[in-house]
């Protein structure tokens, strides 16, 4: 039932008119449970820990790439971190795609490269529970929270608009 309803957000939004210079969509996603379960996240500026993805997480990174399987992604950014690529190689593997990662500390950075190389593309982005609000903010986005507990949560924004739909799975 939820991938239908994930179906039809996608399809609604795709077939909103978009501008010549910006993706059809942007799908944002936080990277998966961590197996150090992430109760101490450390700040952007220090060497934070780079843990790999607990079961639970290895689960939803399949159900993700299952979900999103179909809704047209030619693009997946991640942030540096292990977390971020190993949430998104299910999907980049079922697609054909390889993971890009660029620096979580510049959402500016991101969107430039994201505009320069998926023009008019689905893009899938994975990042943290801080990367994510800014970088649909830096795409035109209204302001978003997210919880450090908060895996569960799709965003999908059509820069053209400036629609934001949250899904939870």
């Amino acid at each position: 039932m939820k991938t239908r309803i994930i179906a039809c957000a996608l399809a609604l939004l795709v077939l909103i008119p978009a501008a010549a210079y910006a993706q059809s969509l942007v799908i944002f996603v936080r990277h998966a449970e961590r197996a150090d379960g992430g109760a101490q996240a450390q700040p952007m500026t220090s060497t934070p820990a780079d843990p790999l993805l607990s079961a639970a997480g290895e689960a939803r990174a399949a159900k993700l790439a299952m979900m999103l399987a179909d809704a047209g992604i030619k693009a997946i950014y991640t942030s540096e971190f292990r977390r971020t690529q190993d949430t998104g190689k299910p999907l980049a593997a079922k697609l054909g795609l390889t993971v890009q990662a660029v620096a979580a500390r510049d959402a500016s950075v991101l969107v430039s490269k994201v505009k320069a190389e998926h023009p008019k593309d689905v893009v899938l982005i994975i990042g943290h529970s801080n990367t994510v609000p800014e970088a649909i903010k830096a795409f035109g986005g209204p302001a978003v929270k997210m919880a450090d507990d908060e895996y569960n949560a799709i965003y999908v924004f059509a820069p053209a608009t400036g629609a934001l739909t949250l899904i939870r799975y």
